[in-house]
């Protein structure tokens, strides 16, 4: 059974994300890609909430298309930027998109996924964004 769409545009996105979700599930050390799955969709969509609309249209052009479709997922612009400022409340924001049994702690679940990111996308793009964030947010890059 083949595993193309036959579309080279879909079958080059769904490689792509496979690479994204192998580069989280090393980085994090997690036991699958379904969790890799989950900490990528958890911490895209705490950045995106914590992000000016037009700065996350923005990022998300920069994205594979079926990351893209990840981090747009379920997305109420009216109600972005949040609040957040603290590291804590960025915590809980990832932790609530997490499954309850995930192995590992949400701050350290966004540092990983940020290096992806990082790898992955322009680092200077990276580095604008990050600038919209609050100060405590930004460590996390580091």
């Amino acid at each position: 059974m083949s595993t193309t769409t036959g579309v080279t545009a879909l079958d080059h996105t769904v490689q792509e994300t496979n690479v994204w979700l192998k580069a989280i599930d090393q980085e994090l050390a997690l036991e699958n890609r379904h969790h890799a799955y989950n900490a990528l969709r958890a911490v895209l969509h705490a950045l995106r909430d914590r992000l000016p609309p037009e700065v996350a249209v923005k990022f998300g052009a920069q994205l594979p298309i079926m990351v893209r479709g990840i981090f747009y997922e379920g997305w109420h612009m009216a109600a972005t930027p949040t609040k957040e400022r603290h590291l804590e409340e960025f915590a809980e924001h990832i932790l609530r998109d997490l499954s309850p049994q995930f192995p590992i702690d949400p701050l350290m679940t966004a540092r990983g996924v940020y290096e992806i990111l990082w790898e992955k996308l322009d680092p200077g793009e990276f580095g604008k964004l990050m600038a919209h964030l609050p100060a405590p947010l930004r460590t996390l890059q580091d």
